[in-house]
Parts: C-alpha cells; sequence; structure tokens
C-alpha cells in the first residue's frame, strides 16, 4: 500500500482553495475531497468553494465530512448555463479570492473551472490550478456546443498556470482540440480509497437483498441511470446473455432520470427478473456491492477516468469497458479484462460471455487488475503529487 509523506517542518504551509461546481456523489467530487483531505492532514489551510447542490445524485457533503476543511457556498454558482448568474458568479469568486489571499485556487471540473480560472486570474492568485476530471465536448455533443466549450476552455487555458489531467486520454482529447500547449499539462491519476475494495474477499452475502441466487453469473454496472452511461448497450448484450445462460444476472448500482426509461425496456424484452437495481446507495456500500458482482462492466460514452474501473480491478474483478477516455490506461485485453469499441453490442456480447463462461479466467484477470491499480491510484499518493505541482508553480 502506498503511505503519505505527512508535511515536514520544512515545507511551507499554503493557504488553498478548491472550486467545484457542485458536491454530488461523483468521481470529480471525490477527487476533490480527497485532495482537501489530504492537504488539510498535510498541515494545510484548505477551502472548498462549491454551488448549491441539487439532483437526483445524492450529497457527496452529506456522507463524508473532513474535519478541518472550511467550506463555502457561492449561491450563483450553478452547473446550467446561465450568462447571468455565470457573470454574478464570477464578481463574486473574483472579490472572494481577493479578499483571501489564496496561495492556491485549485479548480476543478468544466464551468467551475473557466469561471473559477478567470476569476482568480484576475485576483492575481499566485497559483491557478485546473484538473480536467473529462473535457465538456466530446463526439456525442452538438457541434455547436462543443465549439462554444472549446473556446471557452482555451479562454481559460491562458488563466492558469497548470492543467492537471486525470488520465493521459484528457491530455491528449485537449491537445488535439488546440488548447494550450503540451508543457501546461501534468498527468495526476484520480485518487480513490482501494482499501475497502483490497480488502474484499468474494463476500457475495448482499445478493440475497436483492433476490440474486446464490450461483448466479453476476454482471454489474456502477453509474448515475444517465445519457452516455451507456445502459442501452448493456441491456442489449444482457438480452442475448440471458438467453444462452438463464444464470445471468444484472446489478445496476446508481439512480437517475433515466431509471423509468430503463426499466420500462427491460419488461419490454422480458429480462425484468434477472435485473436488479440498487436505486441511490451511500459511497461506503458500494464497495460490498462490487463484492457481490463476478464481472464489472463499464459502457458510458464520455468518462475520464472511469473511477468504477479501477474500483471493480481493486475488488479482483474483471471489467469489460469501451475504448474511450481513460479505460485504455488500465483494461488490457485478456490481462485485467476487456476493452470494446464504442457503442457495440456484439463484442460486449462476446466478451462477457467469455467471462461468463470461465470462472478460472475471471479469477486469472481480477487478480492483475488489482494488482495494477492497487498503487497507482492510491488518493494519499495523488496528493503528495498535487502538492509537487503546486511546488512547481510557486517556485517557478
Amino acid at each position: 500500500m502506498y503511505h503519505m509523506h505527512i508535511m515536514s517542518k520544512a515545507t511551507k504551509k499554503l493557504k488553498i482553495c478548491h472550486l467545484i461546481t457542485r458536491m454530488i456523489i461523483g468521481g470529480a467530487q471525490e477527487n476533490t475531497l480527497f485532495s482537501c483531505r489530504g492537504q488539510v492532514a498535510n498541515g494545510h489551510e484548505v477551502t472548498l468553494a462549491t454551488g448549491p447542490t441539487t439532483g437526483p445524485e445524492g450529497k457527496l457533503l452529506e456522507e463524508q465530512n473532513v474535519d478541518g476543511l472550511k467550506i463555502d457556498i457561492f449561491p450563483n454558482m450553478i452547473r446550467a448555463l446561465n450568462p447571468i448568474k455565470d457573470f454574478k458568479a464570477y464578481l463574486d469568486l473574483k472579490k472572494y479570492f481577493e479578499e483571501q489571499k489564496f496561495d492556491v485556487v485549485h479548480t476543478h471540473a468544466s464551468k467551475a473551472g473557466i469561471i473559477g480560472r478567470a476569476a482568480a486570474w484576475a485576483a492575481k492568485v499566485p497559483a491557478v490550478i485546473h484538473t480536467v476530471h473529462g473535457p465538456a465536448f466530446h463526439r456525442y455533443e452538438k457541434p455547436w456546443k462543443n465549439k462554444l466549450y472549446i473556446s471557452a476552455e482555451k479562454f481559460a487555458a491562458k488563466r492558469c498556470h497548470k492543467i492537471v489531467c486525470v488520465a493521459d486520454a484528457m491530455t491528449q482529447q485537449f491537445l488535439e482540440a488546440g488548447i494550450s500547449k503540451p508543457e501546461m499539462y501534468q498527468t495526476v491519476y484520480s485518487g480513490m480509497n482501494l482499501d475497502d475494495y483490497l480488502e474484499l474477499d468474494g463476500d457475495k452475502s448482499i445478493r440475497s437483498q436483492y433476490g440474486i441466487p446464490d450461483d448466479a453469473i453476476v454482471i454489474g454496472k456502477i453509474a448515475r441511470l444517465f445519457e452516455l452511461k451507456g445502459h442501452e448497450f448493456l441491456i442489449q448484450a444482457a438480452k442475448r446473455l440471458i438467453e444462452k445462460n438463464k444464470n445471468v444476472h444484472i446489478l445496476l448500482i446508481g439512480d437517475g432520470l433515466l431509471r423509468s426509461e430503463i426499466e420500462n425496456e427491460i419488461k419490454s424484452l422480458g429480462i425484468e427478473n434477472n435485473f436488479h437495481f440498487s436505486g441511490l446507495i451511500p459511497p461506503r456500500d458500494v464497495p460490498k456491492h462490487t463484492a457481490a458482482m463476478d464481472i464489472v462492466c463499464h459502457l458510458s460514452l464520455r468518462e475520464g477516468l472511469p473511477r468504477a474501473v479501477v474500483q471493480g480491478l481493486a475488488a479482483e474483478k474483471p471489467v469489460v469497458a469501451y475504448n474511450l477516455d481513460g479505460a485504455p490506461e488500465v483494461v488490457f485485453n485478456d490481462e485485467t479484462g476487456y476493452i470494446c469499441p464504442a457503442e457495440s453490442v456484439d463484442e460486449v456480447t462476446e466478451a462477457l460471455d467469455k467471462l461468463v463462461q470461465s470462472e478460472d479466467l475471471r479469477k486469472k484477470l481480477g487478480k492483475a487488475g488489482r494488482k495494477l491499480v492497487s498503487e497507482k491510484f492510491a488518493w494519499q499518493k495523488m496528493v503528495d503529487d498535487l502538492e509537487i505541482v503546486y511546488a512547481s508553480v510557486l517556485n517557478r
């Protein structure tokens, strides 16, 4: 396991502000909170600035709090585009940064990243850092929106000192879009608390809660029930797998706006008895739900570095994922799972079927996956790597 280097007396105590649009239960938010937690433990003065948290995805700060972390809410910081509120948020933040005199303002995700960097730059903050958790522009977005997002990112890239990406794939996507120069970018893998996953030892007791037979082969998907998360592809693949093997069950972790649509689709195919919904569960319950799975399937069409993939591998589960974003950096064919072409159903069905048929293969790939991610994604390592990024900017 990776062990954190607690700050020595020689390291300068910094005043740091992390800014994110909202603190729902999600990957970017967990990453941000771990950064705050580690920096507080390292003796820095840390503030988390965020907008109001709304939506069916849950509230992370109700689930996890960090002693010693100051939290400031900005009512005008909202997720949807709103020129009046966005400009007000910019003015609020600029004034706030000028008054607070932070050494570092570290923005996260797209909206807070654009407004926050502009405000911090105008307030002459010594180190303005931005983390890309996943680009707002992508192949499934409307061309005019992509144009707008890319222009906004180019504008914001000129108003920060360093751009941190949670996977090499993000850097590649930003450079291909013509956003800044290679030297602006630094990969710092997204930190996670993998301890609960690394300690899992095949405990499948959670199955009885959902009426899943002990001897079933369970394919799990951990994602909001939301567009671009790829549930439709898994449903089509599941239909074929269940026709061949009635013992295949699907466990969907998460909730969201598309739940009734997904339930109707499953019913219309006559496979509702093989599908199980957990609804929204607290993050602390995700490891034991992952333990109940035999295979993790991640078919999201837009993601930065998929946490569900890393956590699945840490739990010793082979992963089937699409060849997009950060997934190919951890999912290797016949080594830790299978990477399939985006939107494919045939290849996904074939990969899942291969794993359904062989327990030995599942064990072999799961073991290799756990070994790969156990050190690379320790959240303490991310905290140390971020401190190096801050120091390189402040000491330049």
